[in-house]
C-alpha cells in the first residue's frame, strides 16, 4: 500500500466530500462560547459588515457612534452595534484574509445575520480611475485556499446576479466612485509578484484583496446572501501616497457604500 505521505499530491484538493456535513459546526462553537463565558443568547443585527482594515469599526467607536457587544460568543473577535438612518448594523473589525473572514461569516450568520457586507483595502490592478475607489466584486479569482473547501468548480466564485443588479444600481448614488468588476483573492500578499499581476491584468482583474472568492463560495454553497467590495486605496505600495483612504480613513466612503447595499437587499426582502 502507498504510503500518502509519500506523495508530491498537495491535500488542498484531497478528501473534502463537499456534500458530506462539517462535524465542527459554527453553532457548535457559538453554544460553547456562551457556556463557557455565561453569556446570554442575543441575535446579531440582520445586517452585519466585515471591516479588515478595522478603520471603520475604531472611527466609530472612538466617535461613540458604535457599542461594543458584550454578548457576542465569538471567541477571537469583537462584534459592536451601530445605527444609521434608524437601522442597526454589526461591524466586526480585522478580520483579514479568506479564512478568517468565512470563520466569522459562519458564526454571524448562525447568530442571527440576514446580510453580509465586507469592504476590504485592495491594490489596483487594471485602472480604474485615481484611488481611493470601490470595486463592487462581481467575481473573483479564487488564488486561496479556503474558497476549495466550499466548492470545487470554478475559476472564479462570483456574486449572485440579482444582488449584483440591485446593489450596482443603490451604489449610483454614493459620492465615491464604484465600478463593477472582477478582482484577484490572494492569501499571500507579500507574494504578489510581476508574474502574479500580469497574469491578473490579463484577465481584466480591477483589484487584488484577501477575501473575496472565500466569501462568494460560501456564500454559493450556504445560501446566503453575501457582497464584497474592493476599496482600490493603494498601488501595492508603489507611489510614496499609497494607502490613504480619505477623510476619518475612509469611514464616510465605507459607510454610504455599506448603507446602500443594505438599502438595496431590503427592498429585494
Amino acid at each position: 500500500m502507498t504510503d500518502p505521505s509519500d506523495s508530491d499530491a498537495s491535500p488542498l484538493f484531497e478528501a473534502k466530500a463537499f456534500d458530506e456535513p462539517s462535524v465542527f459546526d459554527p453553532d457548535a462553537l457559538l453554544k460553547n462560547a456562551r457556556r463557557q463565558k455565561d453569556l446570554p443568547e442575543r441575535s446579531v443585527p440582520d445586517v452585519c459588515v466585515l471591516d479588515p482594515d478595522g478603520d471603520v469599526v475604531r472611527q466609530l467607536a472612538a466617535t461613540g457612534a458604535a457599542r461594543k457587544d458584550e454578548t457576542w460568543p465569538g471567541y477571537h473577535t469583537d462584534l459592536y452595534r451601530f445605527e444609521r438612518d434608524g437601522e442597526e448594523f454589526g461591524i466586526v473589525g480585522c478580520a483579514v484574509g479568506a479564512s478568517f473572514a468565512v470563520l466569522v461569516a459562519e458564526q454571524l450568520f448562525a447568530a442571527g445575520c440576514e446580510f453580509l457586507v465586507s469592504v476590504t483595502s485592495s491594490g489596483r490592478i487594471v485602472p480604474k480611475d485615481d484611488p481611493p475607489y470601490f470595486v463592487l466584486i462581481e467575481r473573483a479569482l479564487r488564488d486561496e485556499g479556503t474558497s476549495h473547501h466550499y466548492r470545487s468548480a470554478g475559476r472564479y466564485a462570483v456574486l449572485d446576479d440579482n444582488l449584483r443588479a440591485s446593489v450596482e444600481d443603490a451604489c449610483e448614488s454614493v459620492s465615491r466612485p464604484v465600478y463593477a468588476g472582477a478582482t484577484w483573492t490572494t492569501d499571500a500578499p507579500f507574494r504578489e509578484t510581476e508574474t502574479a499581476i500580469e497574469r491578473a491584468r490579463s484577465e481584466g482583474i480591477l483589484a487584488v484583496e484577501m477575501e473575496a472568492a472565500a466569501l462568494y463560495a460560501f456564500a454559493a454553497v450556504r445560501d446566503r446572501p453575501v457582497v464584497c467590495f474592493a476599496h482600490v486605496t493603494n498601488q501595492m505600495g508603489q507611489t510614496e501616497e499609497d494607502f490613504e483612504k480619505g477623510d476619518a480613513d475612509g469611514t464616510r466612503d465605507a459607510l454610504e457604500v455599506i448603507e446602500a447595499a443594505a438599502a438595496a437587499w431590503r427592498a429585494s426582502n
